[in-house]
């Protein structure tokens, strides 16, 4: 019989243990006042980023519910989301939604590849490559706004400008750029500014690829470009997608160059939301309408920056594991 009963005990020895176990990490006021001990430090900068961000955006979004019109006096009154409404049916809100994703993703997707490009160049061993690397990234540490001045009044002047000096042997001559190809301008400003952050997000990637799996996949004969689809490619897989997501996140938000250098124009032409909004609040004074703009872009904006945290998570725990 002892020996009939002898697993049931160890079964409920087991799971007597297994209680005990669950049972001892239970938060202790001890263990609780070490938690708060660890966080206290914490709890400055989460006010300090409250304050900053959230209470702004609270008033916002109060102010997204009104319809006012500083030019009416009277007109400060409690509108519900009507103002959501207005904005969605506005024409010229529609079109610098269509604008804000076409320069957005242009800006991106062309910055990604000459980005990638530029890493695969300055990963190589060269005479002077750290000069090489130092130039690239400044761009990226330029104003925007001085960005957009040294486009606007040395690049893409139709008289002394230098876009039409190094064109003009082609027949190039006295081209009015930004008023004839007024996206295609903003773009080009993206991708100077942004290029090199792509860079150096990829370049951080192809410092971590594996050497050993290189030199085996060189040995059995692979030549440079199945090393990079079989190899390179699927390694940098993660860290392209991070500098789309964060490119996408930076990008959406464009305005300084827009003002310096076109405006919005000609027309629409180059009015993303954020421009939109600065228009309906400074040049319309609708308040409520600007308000609710603001409102629709953070909305946009956070979708976006979850799926950046989502995969930034996912990077750090694949780099965990690899380590």
């Amino acid at each position: 019989m002892s020996d009939i009963l002898a697993p049931a005990k160890q079964l409920s020895a087991g799971l007597g243990r297994t209680a005990t176990r669950r049972q001892s990490p239970r938060a202790t006021p001890s263990r609780r006042r070490q938690a708060w001990v660890r966080r206290l430090p914490l709890v400055p900068a989460l006010i300090y980023m409250i304050v900053v961000t959230q209470a702004p955006f609270v008033v916002t979004f109060w102010y997204s519910l009104r319809s006012w019109n500083l030019l009416e006096p009277g007109s400060n009154r409690f509108a519900g989301f009507n103002e959501y409404r207005i904005a969605f049916a506005d024409p010229a809100f529609r079109a610098a939604a269509i604008n804000t994703v076409e320069m957005t993703a242009s800006a991106v997707i062309i910055s990604m590849l000459l980005g990638t490009a530029l890493a695969i160049l300055v990963n190589r061993k060269f005479l002077g490559r750290s000069i090489v690397r130092t130039m690239l990234i400044t761009p990226f540490l330029v104003m925007p706004v001085a960005t957009a001045l040294l486009f606007k009044t040395t690049i893409y002047d139709p008289i002394y400008g230098l876009l039409d000096f190094v064109l003009s042997p082609f027949g190039v001559h006295h081209v009015n750029w930004i008023g004839s190809f007024p996206m295609p301008s903003i773009v080009a400003v993206l991708v100077w500014e942004w290029a090199p952050f792509m860079m150096l997000i990829v370049l951080a990637g192809l410092q971590g690829e594996s050497l050993e799996a290189l030199e085996a996949a060189r040995v059995d004969g692979a030549n440079a470009y199945q090393m990079f689809v079989s190899i390179t490619f699927p390694h940098l897989r993660r860290y392209i997608e991070l500098g789309l997501l964060l490119g996408s996140i930076y990008i959406v938000q464009t305005f300084g160059e827009i003002y310096t250098i076109t405006q919005g124009g000609p027309g629409t032409a180059t009015t993303n939301l954020p421009y939109y909004l600065y228009e309906q609040a400074f040049n319309a004074f609708n308040i409520g309408t600007a308000a609710a703009a603001g409102v629709i872009v953070v909305i946009a904006t956070e979708i976006v920056a979850t799926f950046a945290l989502r995969l930034l998570s996912s990077l750090f725990k694949a780099s965990e594991v690899m380590s």
